[in-house]
């Protein structure tokens, strides 16, 4: 499996999701954050990105392509259970209008991104916060695992 946050532009298979994705995992590496793309905290959800602030907080950014990506989301507010800060990262041609005023916001592309709205903070508790920071774990771990071994490695 590749990772999306690595597809380079030029490839064709790089949806404009991925795109975003890329670019929101660079600016949260540069903030100091352990940022990791297609997480799952729970069956039937799924988050573009979830992150381990270098504070030990855990962001979810969500990133939206296109006005149709937002309005047939209707999941999102499911994420706010496991993170937290909720973050919208979109390009410079969306909406923004659409987007609650209550989360982050954060304006991205394929090179990186700009925080230009900080999400409030509404902690995890503790059981909830261990749980997840255990999953972010395992999954990073098997997904470097398949990526240098990926003959000796099955998820």
């Amino acid at each position: 499996m590749t990772d999306p946050a690595i597809i380079p532009d030029d490839l064709p298979t790089a949806r404009p999701g991925q795109r975003l994705q890329r670019g929101v995992a660079r600016m949260l590496t540069a903030l100091g954050h352990a940022a990791l793309p297609e997480f799952v905290p729970v069956g039937g959800l799924r988050v573009d990105v979830i992150s381990i602030s270098p504070k030990g907080e855990i962001w979810v950014v969500e990133c939206k392509s296109c006005r149709a990506d937002f309005i047939g989301d209707r999941k999102w507010q499911g994420y706010l259970d496991y993170c937290d800060r909720f973050f919208w990262a979109v390009d410079t041609d969306f909406p923004d209008d659409l987007l609650p005023e209550d989360c982050g916001l954060i304006r991205a592309d394929s090179w990186g991104a700009e925080l230009l709205r900080m999400a409030p903070e509404v902690r995890l508790a503790g059981a909830r916060r261990s749980r997840i920071l255990r999953d972010i774990a395992r999954v990073s771990t098997a997904r470097l695992l398949a990526m240098t071994d990926p003959m000796g490695f099955s998820a």
